[in-house]
């Protein structure tokens, strides 16, 4: 990837511009949306459709209603995402059955709750109550999907089962996090108080061991950087086996919106061992044992991201997808989204840019951490702008050239193509969202950061 010398100041109206055109977009979509055919997930010919696996975009779908107020002061947009969320997320809060908590509350009862503890919002106590009781038993649900290892290893399984460690899943910990900082924690059997940071914290290490490689020979495919999207154990004995993926290539590839995940998750939780009592890490080996692990994932799957990706930083869906090898030296020259091979996939670099931004700031924006920072504002300057921002009104979606499953054959394909490019998804579009915001409040500076986690304002450095 090239990084361009791009400075914040720059993008103030781009991130303007696309709050508006957004503004539009999501209040279209929640004029025609039925919600009884589940949550919008993809486009299909510019249209939102769903596609039944597991229910994690509604809270994407919500969530952006709340964002846009947040971007806006849009009283609408509060109210209807509001209303949507204490109507329709309920359900989701108790949802024992996936590991998607860190997606679907944090981007709705999260959200509102920060708006009303920052005054932004009409400050319901009943409001604000009702999101923490939510986001107290999200935390609990989500630590409750838990497989141990060993006494310092174990995570939150995948809706694979509990033999399952998905990468995606460390922004999940976002839940546990908050949760803890609420005071909560989760009872088991016999009235066992278990930490929900303790899960969290162990969770992330447990990712960053297995779902991560460091270049120090693990296997003969051992690139520094470089991500499984799942790996497996034997739950009787805790033994690791192998890695997988569900959506990538092939277990020894790396599926690149897997990757985005890697960097956003361990950015954020980076910025919350800034805020976290330093206390409660001695069990864990303390701050800076916690942050040398966080980090070292951190910036080898970030390293991996600016090495694997065409020169404008829009990944393909896959490093290793088989069609590339077509494409020449596809590292060298901009992403192509309509070729015969293989698809890009935007909605990976919408999340790779706002954690590269967050990873920049906690290493240093001024030091190591510039090329970071300066690489999350080349991305968002290419994906606010065309070939990637829909411009157009009659299509549903804000990103282009996003795709879900390309194993599975589920994103549409033009008439006459090989390859799906030209669509949309929720995700794609919430983290869009969700990036132009954060790029909001780094220009405004007296409006406070924004993080899922509750902070006083001081952050250790």
């Amino acid at each position: 990837m090239n990084i361009d010398n791009v400075h914040l100041e720059e993008l103030q109206d781009l991130v303007q511009r696309f709050l508006k055109l957004a503004r539009g977009k999501v209040l279209r979509l929640a004029r025609r949306w039925d919600v009884k055919k589940g949550a919008p997930v993809f486009t299909r010919r510019g249209k939102y459709t769903s596609r039944g696996w597991t229910e994690w975009t509604q809270g994407f779908q919500f969530g952006s209603q709340i964002l846009l107020f947040d971007g806006l002061n849009d009283e609408k947009l509060w109210d209807l995402g509001c209303a949507n969320t204490f109507r329709y997320m309920p359900y989701h809060v108790s949802h024992f059955g996936v590991h998607d908590h860190g997606f679907n509350i944090i981007s709705t009862y999260g959200n509102i709750r920060r708006l009303i503890r920052e005054g932004r919002a009409t400050n319901s106590s009943d409001f604000l109550s009702v999101c923490e009781l939510a986001l107290k038993l999200s935390g609990s649900v989500q630590a409750s999907r838990w497989t141990q290892l060993s006494e310092h290893e174990g995570y939150i399984y995948s809706f694979n089962g509990p033999h399952s460690l998905f990468s995606d899943t460390i922004r999940t910990c976002r839940s546990l996090v908050l949760a803890h900082q609420l005071g909560h924690y989760l009872l088991a059997e016999n009235d066992q108080r278990i930490s929900l940071l303790e899960r969290a914290v162990i969770h992330a290490s447990t990712t960053a061991k297995y779902n991560v490689y460091y270049g120090k020979g693990r296997d003969v495919y051992d690139v520094r950087g470089r991500v499984a999207h799942e790996s497996l154990f034997n739950v009787v004995n805790g033994q690791y086996r192998c890695p997988s993926t569900q959506q990538g290539y092939s277990p020894f590839t790396t599926w690149t919106r897997g990757l985005a995940w890697i960097i956003l998750g361990f950015s954020e939780q980076l910025e919350a061992l800034q805020v976290l009592p330093e206390e409660e890490l001695v069990p864990h080996g303390g701050l800076e044992e916690v942050k040398r692990w966080m980090l070292e994932a951190a910036t080898a799957t970030a390293d991996y991201y600016l090495g694997q990706t065409p020169t404008d930083g829009i990944p393909y869906w896959d490093t290793g997808a088989p069609g590339l090898i077509h494409l020449g030296d596809w590292r060298r020259s901009e992403a192509l989204p309509d070729n015969p091979f293989e698809p890009v996939d935007s909605s990976a670099a919408v999340i790779a840019a706002q954690g590269l931004m967050r990873l920049g700031r906690v290493l240093g924006v001024g030091t190591s951490g510039r090329k970071y920072f300066k690489a999350g504002l080349t991305l968002a300057k290419r994906l606010f702008s065309p070939p990637y921002l829909s411009t157009d009104e009659t299509h549903e979606g804000l990103i282009l050239h996003s795709v879900y499953h390309r194993p599975r054959g589920w994103d549409y394909v033009p008439k006459g193509k090989s390859v799906p490019f030209g669509e949309s998804s929720m995700w794609g579009d919430y983290h869009a969202i969700e990036l132009a915001v954060y790029l909001q409040r780094l220009l405004q500076k007296e409006v406070p950061y924004l993080a899922f986690y509750d902070s006083d304002g001081t952050v250790r450095t």
